[in-house]
């Protein structure tokens, strides 16, 4: 399983207060700014670079309105995937929804789940016994229908699900990392090692890894790892250039 970009909303208000008991009622309105557009950062190495704009949206448009697409080639073929912008927001949106903060993750780390599994492009694979892996965040249809996936090759409804499934992984690899709390820089660089062991590999895979023994993995697995976080460090950079 494996590569979107949020802004912060604004939105104007009103604020209405009781001025007296009889009934006497007065208003005051504030308004924030008018939304501005900011130039996007350059596309991967896969896509021609070019600039675009993107605007800050006010937080009452739903997230599916404000995603966008962009035409790239793909495997010698021509395909849409989302352009960064929407990237990023709706790797914010599913992180907030999922509470990863909670555990430890944030929006970077989902950016980078989908950017290992399929660098943000829409496609089907497969696992090593067949089982058939759909949509950006490669899920098997078993995995999609525990986690409420209805369909897997929808991109909002794939990236809020791999972030509940990311908040999972978390939680397993806390708990066999435990002994390297002390050391909060480590256990955080282990506990991202972790989501991407058990999002790639099967529960008797999964139960190998011990947090120190990383470079026993299959080779696919500390591929993901290595991907994972080159995501997450592409997700912030994104995120700064679009800000």
């Amino acid at each position: 399983m494996q590569s979107f970009k949020t802004f912060p909303a604004r939105a104007a208000f009103t604020v209405t207060a009781i001025a007296t008991l009889m009934g006497q009622v007065s208003s005051a309105a504030a308004s924030a700014p008018a939304p501005r557009t900011t130039a996007a950062a350059a596309v991967a190495a896969t896509k021609a670079k070019a600039p675009r704009l993107a605007a800050v949206a006010p937080k009452h448009t739903p997230l599916r309105s404000l995603m966008k697409f962009e035409t790239v080639r793909w495997g010698g073929r021509t395909v849409q995937t989302l352009d960064e912008a929407s990237r990023i927001r709706l790797a914010r949106a599913a992180a907030e929804k999922a509470g990863l903060r909670e555990v430890g993750l944030g929006y970077q780390d989902v950016y980078g789940i989908i950017e290992a599994e399929t660098s943000w492009i829409q496609r089907a694979g497969s696992s090593k016994d067949g089982t058939p892996n759909l949509g950006l965040a490669q899920f098997e249809p078993r995995t999609a229908k525990g986690l409420g996936l209805e369909d897997p090759r929808d991109p909002v409804q794939a990236v809020f699900a791999a972030a509940r499934y990311m908040k999972l992984g978390a939680k397993w690899a806390s708990g066999r990392i435990g002994h390297l709390k002390s050391n909060p820089a480590l256990y955080a660089a282990k506990l991202r090692e972790g989501v991407s062991v058990h999002y790639n590999l099967s529960i008797k895979g999964r139960n190998k890894w011990n947090g120190l023994n990383t470079a026993q993995l299959p080779v696919e697995t500390q591929r993901h790892i290595r991907n994972a976080a080159a995501g997450a460090r592409e997700a912030a950079q994104l995120a700064g250039e679009l800000a």
